[in-house]
C-alpha cells in the first residue's frame, strides 16, 4: 500500500497561489505569480528530484492538471526526472468537470473523495503525490486523508493571495521528519500526520509552602 504525499510550496505569509508563473491562477485579481521562480536553485532541484524518484501515481486538482497538461508532455526527454514520471506514470484528477482528458494515463475520480483516495493508495506502490493543487490539498487535509506534507516555504511575503491553512483548518499536529535549507533561503521541511494537537500550559506551577 503506499501512501499519500503532498508537496506544497507555500510564502511566509502562506500563500499558495500561482508559484510557478503569472498566468498560473489570478483568481481574485491576484497579479503576483511566479514568486516561487527566483529561488529555484540546485539545492531546490536537487530535492525536487528526489521526491519524483518515490512517486507510483500522482493525484492532482483540476487547475494544477491543467497547468501541468499544458507543458510537461511537451518535454520529451526520458532523462527528464519530472517529465519521465509525469508523462509515463498513472495520473488521477479530482474533478468534476473533466471529461475527455487528452493526456495519456489520465484517470478522473468525481465520487466520494475519501473513498476513491483510500483505493488509490490501497493500490498505488510508492507514493500517491499531490503537488500544488491547493483546494484539493485543503480537502485531503481535512478528511485526514494525507499522511506525509513536504512543505515549501518560500523567504517572501505577498500580503495576498489564497492561503493553504484558512481559518476553519481542522486542527492537526504533524511529526517532523526531516529538514534542510537551500542556498537561496527556501525551508524545506517534511512532516507526517500525527493525529490531533495536544495542549499544555507554561504557567509556573504554585509555589510549595514551607
Amino acid at each position: 500500500m503506499g501512501k499519500l504525499v503532498l508537496t506544497s510550496f507555500v510564502t511566509l505569509d502562506g500563500v499558495y497561489q500561482a508559484p510557478g508563473g503569472p498566468s498560473e491562477d489570478a483568481r481574485d485579481g491576484f497579479n503576483q505569480g511566479g514568486w516561487s521562480v527566483p529561488y529555484g536553485d540546485e539545492d531546490f532541484g536537487r530535492f525536487i528530484t528526489e521526491v519524483f524518484d518515490r512517486v507510483g501515481a500522482f493525484l492532482l486538482g483540476r487547475r494544477t492538471y491543467d497547468i501541468f497538461a499544458s507543458y510537461w508532455p511537451k518535454v520529451t526527454d526520458p532523462a527528464d526526472p519530472v517529465a519521465g514520471r509525469l508523462n509515463s506514470l498513472p495520473k488521477y484528477v479530482a474533478s468534476a468537470t473533466l471529461t475527455d482528458p487528452e493526456w495519456a494515463g489520465t484517470t478522473v475520480i468525481d465520487g466520494d473523495l475519501a473513498k476513491e483516495v483510500t483505493a488509490l493508495k490501497e493500490r498505488t506502490d510508492g507514493e500517491l503525490q499531490v503537488h500544488g493543487s491547493g483546494a484539493l490539498a485543503q480537502s485531503l487535509l481535512a478528511q485526514d486523508l494525507v499522511d506525509t506534507v513536504h512543505l515549501l516555504t518560500f523567504p517572501v511575503v505577498l500580503g495576498a493571495g489564497r492561503r493553504l491553512f484558512v481559518e476553519g483548518s481542522v486542527p492537526t499536529a504533524f511529526r517532523h521528519t526531516g529538514g534542510r535549507i537551500t542556498a537561496a533561503g527556501v525551508s524545506i521541511q517534511s512532516y507526517d500526520l500525527a493525529g490531533r494537537p495536544e495542549y499544555g500550559s507554561y504557567e509556573l506551577p504554585e509555589p510549595v509552602q514551607p
